[in-house]
């Protein structure tokens, strides 16, 4: 039985052909997902030809610690920030052998908003070496832990589609 459902499996599948092709190997960075997109990625058979690693930081400390993200950073624009979610893509590929990243990082609730950044708000970023990083800001709304973090995953592999291409 599988944990994700078919979609995400499908979005994962489709990811990992068009890396594979391309040769590319995936690096997460996850806050708020806790891991969830790289295991999605493990779902699929094959998947240790793309996956190289997955970080979960889901404290500011490990944000710092395991990716290099700078604490004044973080402190500045508060770890759920385009800024920091772009610093958590790039630090992933400096702290790995990957050659692509995906970063995540939000508030899925049911606390820890605030009006400024409400429960559902997520940034992902999205790095190739020697390109641009991507970023998007997503406001899902209070729609349940569950329901963000879903909602994050399907997210992160449209971005990482976008990175490919």
């Amino acid at each position: 039985m599988l944990m994700f459902p078919d979609s995400l499996n499908q979005a994962a599948r489709d990811f990992l052909s068009a890396a594979q092709k391309q040769n590319l190997r995936l690096v997460t960075a996850e806050s708020c997902t806790g891991g969830l997109i790289a295991a999605c990625v493990c779902e699929i058979p094959g998947c240790s030809a793309t996956l190289e690693r997955g970080f979960v930081v889901y404290s500011n400390d490990a944000k710092a610690e395991m990716l290099g993200v700078p604490m004044a950073l973080i402190e500045a624009k508060g770890a759920v920030s385009a800024e920091v979610a772009l610093a958590m893509a790039q630090g992933a590929l400096a702290h790995s052998r990957a050659d692509i990243s995906i970063a995540v990082t939000g508030i899925a609730g049911p606390d820890g908003g605030s009006a400024e950044k409400p429960v559902g708000l997520v940034h992902f970023a999205a790095a190739r070496a020697g390109r641009e990083a991507l970023h998007e800001e997503h406001r899902f709304g209070d729609i349940g832990r569950l329901n963000v973090q879903a909602e994050s995953v399907a997210t992160a592999f449209r971005l990482l589609k976008r990175v490919l291409a």
